[in-house]
């Protein structure tokens, strides 16, 4: 069955790479592209089929030669090889797994202060700044569609975008429900609080990927106001934007000109129309998307940060780190991993239950 397996990803690589190298696929630049992809995301799975290939015939070279006599080095190959071509074939199945079709895409993330007052917005704030770095750590690029500050500092809610190859494949994880525990500034008598916070990630949307029927839109228009209600725009450049169809309704009065802000509110639309039309698709194959991981359930208690004992719990894959400053300061990498790798554990599992 691996060797069946790699012989394939061998001949699908062979085939891009003569497929990049011809005039005639040069000259497509939008095919190219598509090749290019696709070599790009093969690679991986092609290195680890190479290595192997590499040990099998090793191994194979070593019992040959043993038959013919003893040699200890030979005897310590064919030990050690046929547990070490297992774990390659595991690793070539994961790499295998099909990727998520939205992994490529921009994301828009949105933060919510959920239970616990003002704490809750504080750490609604120490989220924003989490995730802003680790969009910077990775390389992508963040910018701010919408906030709500609060009085006591950090925010109500805030809405922002990470550009970048690849992001969604790295941010999808963050959905969900995060829990802080610590001990407020205010608090005088040292207590520990519990607040919360959600993160919903979605995948920014192409105006190709949701086709929005501009009938189907109610477009209102008002004076954006500061914190109190005082105005802060003396035009009606403030626009709300419901979808009638879904009930969907955005409104951005962030920036002073009413087509900005409506050009904003359009992106933040077509990415929750996406996001509906995605759970509408899963839900449809699997009743076991909640128990999967990175569903980005808002209802799902996915991570929680207790200051007190300096250690961060992702409760999806029992993972805790207690590099609680770490975390906060950008450093989510392990997490992401982890969560990946079980992702396309599940997947895998629930290829072979349906093949």
């Amino acid at each position: 069955m691996i060797e069946q397996l790699v012989s394939q990803i061998e001949e699908r690589f062979a085939g891009l790479e003569r497929e990049m190298s011809d005039p005639e696929v040069i000259a497509d630049r939008e095919r190219y592209a598509a090749v290019g992809r696709e070599y790009r995301e093969l690679e991986p799975a092609h290195d680890l089929a190479q290595r192997w290939r590499t040990l099998n015939d090793d191994l194979e070279g070593a019992r040959e030669l043993l038959a013919d006599g003893e040699d200890e080095e030979l005897r310590s190959v064919v030990a050690e090889a046929p547990g070490r071509l297992e774990e390659l074939a595991e690793e070539i199945r994961l790499a295998m797994v099909e990727r998520d079709p939205n992994d490529d895409k921009n994301v828009l993330v949105e933060i919510r202060a959920g239970a616990g007052g003002d704490e809750a917005a504080l750490f609604a704030g120490d989220l924003f700044k989490m995730l802003t770095r680790y969009a910077e750590l990775r390389g992508f690029g963040t910018e701010v569609l919408s906030q709500s500050p609060a009085e006591v500092g950090g925010f109500k809610d805030v809405t922002f975008a990470v550009k970048g190859d690849g992001a969604y494949s790295v941010f999808k994880y963050e959905g969900g429900t995060h829990r802080v525990q610590r001990v407020p500034k205010t608090e005088s008598q040292g207590r520990i609080h519990t607040s919360t916070a959600t993160v919903a990630v979605l995948p920014e949307a192409e105006e190709v990927d949701v086709d929005v029927d501009p009938n189907d839109l109610q477009i209102d228009v008002y004076r954006s106001s500061g914190p109190g209600g005082q105005s802060v725009n003396t035009t009606d450049s403030a626009v709300r934007i419901t979808h009638a169809p879904s009930g969907i309704v955005v409104s951005m009065q962030d920036e002073k000109s009413q087509l900005q802000n409506r050009d904003k509110a359009m992106r933040v639309l077509r990415a929750r129309l996406l996001e509906k039309a995605i759970a509408d698709q899963q839900a449809e194959i699997s009743a076991e998307r909640r128990s999967q991981v990175g569903t980005g359930e808002r209802s799902e208690k996915v991570r929680t940060y207790n200051f007190p004992q300096g250690r961060v719990t992702d409760h999806r894959i029992k993972l805790t780190s207690h590099a609680l400053d770490e975390i906060l300061g950008g450093d989510l990498r392990e997490f992401t991993d982890a969560l990946g790798a079980e992702d396309k554990r599940r997947k895998l599992e629930a290829q072979a239950a349906a093949g």
